[in-house]
């Protein structure tokens, strides 16, 4: 009786918790969805409400309508759309390459790669200036794109999960007369469809919140990506609580729904990726 007891207190202990831990990440998102529909200035009082008195979208209306904020929206949307896909293409090309291609030298290569994992992405970020800028480069969307188009970690990841696609199947489709392209295409991509899904969010994740690049290679406002333009707007409105927190909500609501509609597929990328891996 008494380890059953013990192993319900456990439980229960266990549970509050976790909806502890829920509620102090939730409290801060809820918050600023709250702030968003308060009228100017009310925010700024004290106590802080944390419901509005009389909603409203005003501060929505103000960002779209005198703001230009639907066209950074549509800016970061193509932005980090056309990231993922070229994302997608190479490091899912190259992890497979990786994992069941052989060529000379594939192991010390793919050593060398994750050794530089341990160069922090702002040490590159003048270098690659420099070159983008002796090209013509700067302050085109082309530039914005270039870091993403291979992510180590992609590759890692897309390797890991390939390594798990049992050489006999593609041994046997090599026998039938396929080619590396149709095995790839036909056999490979279905294997790979739950690990594809997780590296898409993280790609697209990783290109709708970037802020340092964008902000770094663009330079006209028409071009500004959504965390630029909020920055922007920071320093001219920074006191008007409100309307920031309406445009933290544009910035959060699209990769949230995202992330929401996937997460089944995302969980079953990264459980399965680290059995296999």
């Amino acid at each position: 009786m008494k380890p059953v007891f013990a192993r319900s207190v456990k439980g229960g202990l266990i549970n509050a918790l976790l909806l502890c831990g829920a509620a102090l990440i939730l409290f801060p998102l809820v918050w600023m969805l709250s702030v968003s529909f308060m009228a100017p200035g009310e925010a700024s009082s004290f106590p802080p409400p944390f419901l509005p008195a009389h909603p409203t979208f005003a501060n929505y209306r103000e960002l779209f309508d005198h703001h230009d904020i639907g066209l950074y929206l549509l800016n970061s949307m193509l932005l980090a759309t056309a990231a993922t896909l070229i994302s997608l293409t190479f490091n899912v090309a190259a992890g497979y390459a990786f994992a069941k291609l052989r060529f000379s030298g594939r192991d010390r290569i793919f050593k060398l790669i994750l050794g530089v994992l341990v160069i922090p992405g702002q040490v590159t970020m003048l270098p690659l200036f420099l070159m983008l800028k002796s090209v013509g480069l700067v302050n085109t969307y082309v530039g914005v794109l270039v870091p993403s188009m291979v992510s180590i970690f992609g590759i890692f990841l897309v390797r890991q999960y390939a390594l798990g696609v049992p050489d006999v199947l593609l041994d046997a489709a090599r026998i039938d007369g396929a080619g590396e392209f149709r095995i790839f295409r036909s056999i490979v991509l279905p294997l790979l469809a739950p690990i594809l899904v997780t590296l898409a969010i993280f790609s697209f994740l990783a290109s709708w919140n970037d802020f340092m690049w964008p902000l770094i290679v663009l330079a006209g406002n028409e071009h500004y990506t959504l965390p630029v333009a909020l920055a922007s707007f920071a320093r001219e409105h920074g006191h008007d609580n409100e309307m920031m927190m309406a445009g933290s909500v544009l910035t959060v609501v699209p990769v949230l729904l995202i992330f929401i509609g996937l997460q089944r597929y995302y969980m079953r990328g990264m459980l399965i990726g680290s059995v296999k891996g």
